[in-house]
């Protein structure tokens, strides 16, 4: 069977037609109820997370420890002595659970004291009651691995967020187009390579859209519960995730529009964008996994896929060199280049192809 080709369009005016086309897939968008719903989800979803841990910091309860001298506590903050008056009533309400630990005399211990648990005792018990040098340290590192991780978090969950959802509207899109015959009037009026910048760009400026809502939200949020330090020291790394998250969200854009293109078929997207999706997780759980592991996240931050989240949480831990984020985000720039010529090619190849699945051979075969 001969395959149709697109119609020879005018090349004059392209910007314009690419504005048009681009102008076309917002509106459609905005649209959407479900699209409108999605993000206002997202914007609550993103703003009661960063209340939730305001909240629950602030109202973290002391561990309660079972004492038959109160005196032994006096000046130790950060615990709630519950006073006892034996040592068997003191092991008695560990048992129970009702106090999560007891400081009991100890003839034996060179401090004269033990500290009793059921399974464990409360972290960071034992450094409350030790007595310790002043430490000095000459190159400080102030991120502790909690907050590294929930920084990790944060930039993947933003980025395979706005990523998955994005990227299969615009395939979905595709071939939506394709399979209601649409796409062949377009392609009456505008060249197909225009018609695919236009529906990246557009796609493209919702999700930057929506990244910019949820920075607006996260700053709010943070300042109004007073973590104005946690702002601060992201500063920085927010404005080069943007950076990247720009070009590496082109770069998923091109992809899912020409896996979507080589299917007519809604049900059929799967077969195709799944190892884009593939190449999105797979990143982005190594960097989560691995955020405490130096050689990984370093790694990950010069691999175009997991760039845009590895290379932001190296700034934010002061691992990075000042020379490194403007390299990584150069390999990642080559890389978007590349898989866009592909992604042009799979598309033009495959847009007016009907029925069965195009094959990646036919989809990437120079025409």
């Amino acid at each position: 069977m001969t395959t149709p080709t697109a119609p020879t369009a005018p090349r004059t005016g392209s910007p314009r037609l690419v504005a048009l086309v681009a102008q076309r897939e917002i509106t459609t968008r905005l649209r959407s109820k479900s699209f409108l719903i999605s993000t206002g989800i997202l914007l609550l979803v993103v703003l009661g997370g960063i209340i939730f841990s305001s909240i629950a910091s602030a109202n973290a309860e002391d561990p309660k420890v079972a004492v038959t001298d109160a005196s032994v506590l006096a000046g130790v903050e950060g615990l709630e002595p519950v006073p006892v008056a034996s040592v068997e009533e003191a092991e008695q309400l560990v048992r129970d659970g009702d106090v999560d630990a007891a400081v009991l005399p100890d003839a034996s211990s060179p401090v004269g004291l033990k500290i009793v648990g059921d399974t464990d005792v409360p972290l960071g018990l034992i450094n409350l009651l030790s007595v310790t040098p002043p430490v000095e340290l000459l190159d400080p590192d102030p991120i502790s691995g909690g907050l590294a991780y929930l920084v990790a978090f944060a930039f993947g969950i933003v980025f395979l967020t706005v990523g998955m959802t994005f990227g299969p509207t615009i395939a979905q899109s595709v071939v939506e187009e394709k399979s209601t015959r649409v796409v062949e009037i377009l392609l009456a009026a505008v060249p197909t390579r225009v018609l695919f910048t236009g529906k990246v760009l557009g796609t493209s400026v919702l999700a930057f859209g929506q990244i910019a809502l949820i920075a607006a939200m996260a700053i709010l949020g943070l300042t109004v519960t007073g973590q104005d330090e946690l702002l601060v020291g992201l500063g920085a790394p927010v404005v080069w995730f943007v950076a990247f998250f720009v070009i590496g969200f082109v770069m998923l854009a091109s992809l899912f529009a020409a896996t979507g293109a080589m299917v007519s078929r809604q049900e059929d997207i799967g077969s195709t964008t799944t190892p884009v999706m593939m190449l999105v997780m797979i990143p982005y759980f190594l960097v989560i996994f691995f955020n405490d592991n130096p050689l990984v996240v370093a790694i990950m931050s010069y691999v175009p896929f997991s760039a845009p989240v590895a290379m932001p949480l190296r700034l934010f831990l002061g691992t990075a060199e000042w020379w490194e984020p403007l390299l990584s985000l150069g390999v990642l720039a080559a890389a978007t280049v590349g898989l866009i010529a592909v992604g042009v090619r799979i598309y033009e190849n495959s847009l007016l192809r009907l029925g069965a699945r195009v094959s990646w051979r036919e989809a990437v075969a120079s025409r």
